[in-house]
């Protein structure tokens, strides 16, 4: 998928992470954390980002990650909400048709 236009997910409270994409036609992926935890949880939090990224097909964008203590679930489904919204893509969070 083609990231159209800059979008947000997240906040900056605590236990949270805020996730910011931003399009980048042509120049691969450019991921930036800033984690107080980054030392410890960095790799994983990246490993998580990748995956999102590949499951929506992203292959061009930069993402910003401002982490604040996020559980692995958070940061799974912020990066899918930032997704769904800078691709313009409806989720069925329901399973409907």
């Amino acid at each position: 998928m083609i990231v159209k236009q800059p979008a947000v997910a997240g906040t900056l409270e605590s236990s949270d992470i805020q996730v910011s994409i931003f399009p980048n036609p042509g120049n691969g992926l450019d991921i930036q954390l800033q984690s107080n935890a980054k030392a410890q949880f960095g790799d994983s939090i990246i490993e998580t980002t990748k995956a999102v990224l590949a499951e929506f097909e992203i292959t061009d964008a930069v993402v910003s990650l401002v982490d604040k203590g996020a559980f692995d679930w958070v940061i799974r489904s912020r990066m899918q909400a930032a997704c769904c919204r800078a691709t313009e893509t409806k989720f069925n969070w329901k399973g409907e048709d």
